[in-house]
C-alpha cells in the first residue's frame, strides 16, 4: 500500500512573501502531474490549528511557508523534520508562522502524526498588503520549487513536470482577483 501525503501551502497572500507557500502548492498542482490518490495538495492558507487533523490523517505532511530567519539571506531554504523545527530556535515574526509551531508541538505529543518536513524559504517583506513577491523571492522561485518537487518525490511520489499552464505571475493574478476564472482554491 503506497503511502497518503499531504502538500499543504501556508502562509498569507495578503503580506507580499508570506504567500510564497500558497503560491508553491498552487503552482505545483496546476503544472505537475501525479497520483492524484497518493497526494492531497490543501491550501492551508492561515487555518493554523485547523489543519492539525491533516497530520493524523495522512502517512506524511510536508509545509511550505516562510520562516523569518534574520540569521539567513532573504531567499534561502530550509527542510526541516518537527524533531528540527521544534529543536531550532525559533523565528515568529508572524501569527502564522506561531500557529504552525504550535500545531506541530502538539501533535508532536499525540499518539499519531504524519511524518512531518517543513520547507521554509526567508522573506524579504512580509509587511506590505500586497499579492506579489519581491524581486528576491522571485529570483530563489524555481530553486523553491525544484526543493519542493525533489521532497515529494523522496517522499515516494512519482511527478512528471507537464508543460507550464499557469506561470507564477498568473498564480499571483489568480490570488490577487478573486474573480478570475480559475479558482482561487485547490
Amino acid at each position: 500500500m503506497s503511502k497518503r501525503v499531504a502538500l499543504i501551502g501556508s502562509g498569507n497572500a495578503f503580506f507580499k512573501d508570506e504567500g510564497v507557500g500558497l503560491y508553491a502548492a498552487k503552482y505545483i498542482k496546476e503544472n505537475y502531474f501525479f497520483n492524484q490518490d497518493e497526494l492531497e495538495i490543501v491550501d492551508g492558507g492561515t487555518l493554523g490549528f485547523k489543519l492539525m487533523p491533516l497530520l493524523q490523517e495522512f502517512d506524511a505532511v510536508m509545509i511550505v511557508n516562510t520562516a523569518s530567519d534574520e540569521s539567513k539571506r532573504v531567499g534561502a531554504i530550509s527542510i526541516k523534520t518537527t524533531d528540527e523545527f521544534l529543536d531550532g530556535e525559533l523565528v515568529k515574526k508572524t501569527a502564522n508562522e506561531v500557529e504552525i509551531a504550535e500545531m506541530l508541538q502538539i501533535c508532536s505529543m499525540a499518539e499519531r502524526m504524519a511524518e512531518t518536513i517543513v520547507i521554509s524559504i526567508v522573506p524579504e517583506d512580509i509587511i506590505s498588503v500586497e499579492v506579489s513577491l519581491t524581486e528576491n523571492i522571485r529570483n530563489a522561485w524555481d530553486e523553491y520549487i525544484q526543493t519542493i518537487i525533489v521532497q515529494l518525490q523522496k517522499m515516494g511520489i512519482e511527478i512528471l513536470k507537464e508543460n507550464e499552464k499557469l506561470s507564477l505571475d498568473a498564480i499571483l493574478d489568480i490570488f490577487a482577483n478573486p474573480s478570475i476564472e480559475h479558482s482561487r482554491g485547490f
